[in-house]
């Protein structure tokens, strides 16, 4: 294959970036550009799919300037997307109905409690892995279709489409021509059966969500079409989508069942190689689809984090506390502890493994001594508790201690975040020199459906150490810690009035 470079589009929940890898799997050109949060009332969170778009394409081509790549250079396109956030929009023009919903929208709560006391719970997790919440896609679609006139006909007509970003994204690259998602980011929608591997007629029913609107499910390295010309100057296979942290387990390396990675994100997510069979939970974990290639699937179980490097984005864009995230390292390490405080940021509930969609973000035990360091500290430390929180239960229900963690994303290079995530778990926390695994994923997987990589082998030496963080071996301190942050989130639960 005479091309140099698979490209990724890494659509984050407040980004799109595009990155460039080559046959080494190291990153030769990166592009990355935030777009809007909209927030309509407490509780909403929405995101313009036009500007996604746009944002997205114009990363992409950013990235191929910074390398002077022709499309021609382009293997292939990878996606890797924020995965519960839905869109619907009109098969013809091609015009969303209505702004994007995100993963952290919770406008869907009292449908969800709907569908609890309907008692739908045990067909729901046996039959999709997850749990009823807001947080997944399906109730999202509904309330669209529900609350945009004349919506529900024109979907029961065939006029419209509907879609994760993975959908959305590839839609617009291939013209209109690719209507598609793949197993891991349908597997999070409560609409997709991860057993049957097909949408569930039963939950289509419950959630009155039409099948006639869904993308076709494919596999996570398949070559879904090609790009349109115009856009890059000549035709570009899209060959890969994968959920983003789904996609940073297989950028990891991780390949054998036992293999385990976090994710500081935007979110958060610690998620385990389960295998070629579902990994049922019985701690308030998520058993998922990890990917599947060639038509095997395989799966994984996840720890799930609504706000891991959000709350950092807080203390920048809403305290305004600091100006930029690599400021919080040196005003964290510049006090020995938190003087006490603790923050749950459970700005729009708290995932695993407690499922509260009506707890509230909360900042306990401040006294006047409390400072702005101190809340910076704080914020940093409620990333490592939230990762203990789910890590004890995925070693209960895998039945394994986990001896070392792999971890990645944008909080991964805080030092600081990551010595205080050894300690909290007495365990070596291990960062790889490349830390963009969710893009490398998603590249890895788009490469060896083209034949840019021949195999998994060829990927096994992708992990590159950049640092080891060794635990201290005073458990006792840790523990202690830890005991405080369990008094704040049981303060912090059940907070917001019920829908």
């Amino acid at each position: 294959m005479s091309a140099s470079y698979v490209m990724a589009l890494d659509e984050g929940t407040s980004s799109a970036r595009a990155i460039l890898f080559d046959r080494t799997g190291n990153v030769v050109a990166l592009a990355q550009r935030e777009f809007r949060q909209i927030y309509p009332q407490p509780g909403w969170v929405e995101h313009d799919a036009t500007e996604i778009w746009t944002t997205q394409l114009s990363v992409a081509r950013e990235a191929m300037a910074q390398a002077g790549a022709q499309a021609s250079d382009i293997a292939a396109i990878g996606i890797t997307n924020q995965r519960e956030t839905s869109v619907i929009w009109d098969r013809k023009t091609g015009q969303p109905l209505h702004h994007a919903l995100v993963w952290q929208d919770r406008r869907t709560a009292g449908t969800c409690d709907a569908l609890k006391a309907r008692g739908l719970e045990p067909y729901v997790k046996t039959n999709t892995g997850l749990v009823i919440d807001a947080y997944f896609s399906g109730t999202k679609l509904a309330w669209v279709l529900d609350n945009v006139p004349g919506a529900r006909d024109r979907a029961e007509r065939g006029e419209l489409a509907a879609g994760t970003i993975d959908t959305w994204l590839i839609w617009n690259l291939t013209g209109g021509r690719a209507h598609v998602t793949d197993a891991s980011n349908a597997s999070r929608t409560l609409l997709f059966n991860i057993r049957t591997g097909e949408w569930d007629d039963r939950l289509l029913a419950e959630l009155n969500v039409p099948r006639a609107i869904l993308p076709q499910v494919r596999d996570s390295s398949d070559v879904y079409g090609l790009t349109d010309p115009d856009l890059f100057g000549g035709p570009i296979p899209v060959a890969s989508s994968v959920g983003d942290q789904q996609g940073a387990l297989f950028g990891q390396s991780c390949f054998e069942p036992g293999m385990v990675k976090a994710t500081y994100g935007t979110g958060g997510s610690l998620m385990m190689n389960a295998g070629d069979a579902p990994l049922p939970s019985n701690t308030g974990l998520l058993t998922t689809v990890a990917w599947r290639i060639g038509g095997k699937t395989e799966y994984a179980l996840e720890g799930l984090l609504f706000t891991v490097g959000s709350v950092v984005q807080w203390l920048r864009d809403e305290l305004q506390l600091i100006h930029h995230a690599s400021e919080t390292e040196l005003s964290a390490a510049r006090v020995p502890d938190t003087n006490g405080v603790y923050i749950v940021p459970a700005f729009t509930g708290l995932s695993a493994p407690w499922w509260d969609q009506y707890a509230r973000g909360t900042i306990v035990g401040i006294t006047r001594g409390a400072n702005r360091d101190h809340l910076i500290r704080a914020a940093l430390e409620s990333m490592a508790y939230q990762i203990r929180d789910v890590i004890g239960c995925m070693e209960k229900d895998a039945g394994i201690s986990v001896a070392d963690l792999k971890v990645d994303g944008g909080a991964a290079m805080n030092n600081f975040v990551l010595q205080f995530q050894a300690d909290q778990l007495g365990v070596r926390v291990l960062r790889p020199k490349v830390v963009d695994t969710t893009a490398r994923g998603a590249a890895f997987l788009a490469g060896l459906a083209v034949g840019f990589w021949r195999d998994k082998a060829d990927l096994q030496t992708a992990f590159v150490l950049d640092r080891e963080f060794q635990p201290s071996p005073d458990r006792a301190a840790a523990d202690r810690l830890y005991a405080g942050w369990c008094r704040a989130v049981d303060r912090a639960r059940d907070w917001a009035e019920h829908a």
